[in-house]
This record gives C-alpha cells, structure tokens and sequence, in this order.
C-alpha cells in the first residue's frame, strides 16, 4: 500500500493548487452545521466534524437541474423546440467525502447508469467528480455502516483515502484520478502504515449500532408488505420528507416547465416518496393516499425492492443521517430489523433494539 504523507503545510498548498484544475468542494462550517460547499480562494475544508447535515449528492445531482430550454417565439427558427442545457463538465473533486457518502453513489449509479438506461446529466457528473474521502475515526453514535456494506475506513466509492494521524494527514491513492489528484496538488511524499491498521480497528469497534438484513432476501414481498407493523412505525410521521432529502441515496425526481414570457426551461427537482403528492394521479385517485402506505414505500424500496432488484445489499449505507433529522424519532434500524424478523406464520417481528 503507497501511502502518501501530508503535513499541514503541505496541506494548504496543495488545495490551493488544485483549485486552478479542478472545482474543489468540502465541508464548510455553516452556523451549528458542517455543509459541502464549493471552496473559494484562501477556504480551506473543514475537517473537525462527524458528518455533514446534508450528504454531498447535490455536485453531482443537484437539488434543481434545468435539463431542456425552449422558446414559444413564433418568430425563432426553433420555436417549440426543445433544446439541451449545457452541461458543466469542469472536473470536481469533493474533497472529505465520508466512505459512507461514497459508498452511496455507487448504490445509486444502479437507477442513472443501468444497462436499460443511462442518465446523461448524472454519468457526466459523476465521471467528472474526484472523490477524496476522510476516514472516519469517532463515527456517530447512530452510524451502522459496518453492517450496510461499508465502514469509517471504506474505500468502495473513492479515489483518495485520507485518514487524520494525530494532526498528520495521510493519503492512499485507490484509482488513477485520486493519483492525478495527488500529483495536482503537489502531494507525493511517502509515509509509512504505522498505526493505521490500529485506527481501522478501533473506529469500526465503536460503531455500536447493526441492522440485520441477512434474512431480506428470502422474504416473500406481500408478505412483509402486508406485515402488521406498518401503521404502527408510521402513526408519528408529519410527511416532512426529511428522511428523503438527507439521505444519500434517495434519488426520486420530479420534472416541470416553468414559462416566463415566451422563453421556458424544463427542470427536474428532488422529489420524496413521503410527499402525498408523490403519486397522485391526474383523476385525483391516489394509490398511496394513506400516511402508512407512503412510509411502507420507503423502507419497502430500500430494503426489500432494491435487495431482490440487485441482489447486493441494502439500498443504505448506514450514515444516520435520516435517524438524526427525523423530527419524529422514526428509526430506520428498528425497522431494518422487524422486516428482517417478520415471520408472517407468527405474525413475529420481535427483535433486540439497536
């Protein structure tokens, strides 16, 4: 393994140095929170947190995207024509991604890069993007990533793997763009494994929090679909969405017009499946009209439509973020757990609490 050593020296510098080839985000203090934000001159990332608020799929997806334009100017050749957006494909680096939030571009380039069908304006994104990720070394006390196919040290997903040695960055390079990225920014002094293998293992070792999920699989789809627990789990959910928004691996959009005088854009904005709007049909009918029906949704496609569609892994990568937000307390491990327990011949969902 070819480690590179970073002091802090070094450090400043070489954002810098990059930030001439390469939009360069990272987490920025804003008031009680840590957001990613795009780093302008002289802004350092900052690195004193546990996770951001909010995950950073916005660079590459973001939250409103005009994808078409058209004029209704009878006068223009192209009138009633609808034209692409240009799309920036400036190389980005996001700079102290957590292996988590990396993790969970994979899982969802499954829904924008499948063999069926390909999103344009999210591949270009995401090829585009370097990811250099921070090691977590005190995960939060809600993390489970270790049981959703990653941990604080995880590499699936990232170019660079930088991880905090008492005050001293090191640095591994895992594909040729994180190697580009360390030679842009001037970062190649070689450093030694010394106690990273200790760091791993006490960081997995606090995160205390699992889900079980070795049994989803083989469940049958209506039977936990038809399991009596869902409207208990739902009756303190207010549709809020928040669950949505701030996890990294809900995708689901919806696509508008907006007209003003006769020019107009087509766009696309983050929608959530916890909306009852999500699904009404233009008669008026509904088919999830009912709070639970829309809460089952979410768990249903995350942990059990997803798992039987790809058959690797949960469509989560146990950040928290949703159990932290949810101004409700709603409990995506609870849950996790109860699917994974259900025995419809009992009617048993009985499980030990996370």
């Amino acid at each position: 393994m070819n480690l590179i050593q970073i002091d802090k020296q070094t450090w400043i510098k070489g954002i810098e140095k990059i930030k001439s080839e390469y939009q360069v985000f990272g987490p920025v203090k804003e008031k009680n929170d840590v957001e990613f934000k795009e780093l302008g001159a002289g802004q350092m990332p900052e690195l004193n947190f546990q996770n951001t608020r909010m995950s950073p799929k916005a660079i590459v997806y973001p939250q409103s995207q005009v994808m078409f334009t058209y004029s209704l100017d009878e006068t223009r050749e192209d009138c009633r024509i609808l034209k692409e957006a240009k799309r920036d494909q400036t190389p980005r680096a996001i700079i102290g991604i957590r292996p988590c939030d990396a993790l969970a571009f994979q899982l969802v380039r499954r829904n924008f890069d499948s063999p069926e069908y390909q999103d344009v304006y999210w591949i270009n994104a995401y090829e585009s993007t370097t990811m250099v990720g921070f090691a977590c070394n005190q995960p939060c006390a809600t993390c489970f990533c270790t049981s959703a196919g990653t941990g604080p040290f995880g590499e699936k997903g990232l170019d660079v793997l930088m991880v905090d040695n008492d005050g001293s960055m090191m640095a591994k390079a895992i594909t040729p763009k994180g190697e580009a990225l360390l030679h842009a920014a001037g970062w190649t002094e070689s450093a030694t494994a010394g106690n990273l293998d200790s760091l791993k293992s006490k960081a997995e070792s606090a995160v205390s929090s699992s889900v079980a999920t070795g049994n989803l699989r083989q469940k049958k789809i209506m039977d936990v679909y038809e399991a009596p627990f869902w409207e208990a789990e739902a009756f303190s959910c207010i549709n809020c969405g928040t669950c949505t928004y701030v996890c990294p691996t809900c995708w689901c959009f919806d696509i508008q017009d907006e007209t003003h005088g006769k020019s107009g854009i087509r766009m696309r904005n983050w929608d959530s499946c916890m909306f009852p709007l999500f699904t009404i049909h233009a008669s008026g009918h509904n088919p999830r009209e009912h709070k639970y029906e829309r809460v089952r949704q979410r768990f249903m496609h995350k942990l059990k439509y997803y798992v039987d569609k790809y058959d690797n892994g949960i469509q989560c990568v146990g950040c928290g973020r949703c159990i932290r937000s949810c101004p409700v307390n709603i409990d995506i491990r609870r849950i996790c757990n109860k699917m994974n327990a259900f025995d419809p011949q009992s009617c048993s969902c009985e499980v030990a609490s996370s």
